[in-house]
């Protein structure tokens, strides 16, 4: 999943950004109240990660402004302004927690999962899809309780699409929530249809795939 990190303090952006990197996600920073702004009305984010106290103004700007180019992504205000009144304008705005510093990372990795399992309907634990299951927060791809390889790349895609199961998303879409922040001149879209074929490959090879279909000139979808 793609994640906005919009924090001031630096040392605990990128300890946040390297935090995340590591459980697979894909970040971006912005530093003030400006950048994050234009972050968020330039790219399509999975979740968004706001300080109040930004240099040139309220973090809170960002959650208005973003929620209306970002109205699927998840938002949580992480902030040494934990007063009532900061905490109760931030969820009325549409955040989906309030995370107060200083805090521990795993924390906030829970309660990013906890959000994305409501958020995005994935309370089951393993999440069926065909004769296959789906263990999200393991990576692992399941047939009959034995696993299937997949590589990182592949397994990022497939629960992407799965996460947003009967919606068409494109190459374009799947780049940037896999790859980050581009479009760049460089980019090849037959990557996805690589990494598709590979998926497909290793899934036929165990039980049918065609609940993974392929939209003619768009993109991809999991059927519900």
């Amino acid at each position: 999943m793609k994640v906005l990190i919009v924090e001031d303090e630096k040392t605990l952006a990128y300890e946040m950004e390297a935090f995340l990197k590591k459980n697979f996600y894909v970040c971006d920073l912005a530093h003030s109240l400006k950048s994050g702004l234009e972050k968020a009305e330039l790219n399509q984010y999975d979740f968004i990660l706001i300080d109040l106290s930004l240099p040139d103004g309220d973090g809170l700007e960002v959650l208005k402004s973003a929620r209306k180019s970002n109205p699927d992504a998840a938002y949580i205000i992480i902030t040494a302004r934990t007063n009532l009144k900061d905490r109760v304008s931030g969820l009325d705005l549409g955040a989906d927690d309030y995370l107060a510093k200083p805090f521990y990372l795993l924390e906030l990795k829970s309660r990013m999962l906890a959000i994305a399992r409501r958020k995005f309907n994935i309370a089951e634990k393993l999440i069926p899809v065909g004769q296959f299951q789906v263990d999200i927060q393991k990576r692992q791809v399941l047939f009959e309780g034995s696993e299937i390889e997949f590589s990182r790349k592949e397994f990022d895609l497939l629960s992407y699409l799965l996460i947003h199961r009967g919606r068409v998303l494109t190459r374009v879409q799947l780049s940037e929530h896999i790859w980050g922040t581009f479009v760049n001149d460089d980019y090849d879209s037959n990557y996805i249809d690589a990494h598709i074929k590979n998926i497909r490959k290793k899934l036929n090879a165990r039980a049918s795939s065609e609940w993974l279909e392929t939209v003619r000139g768009v993109g991809y979808r999991i059927k519900k």
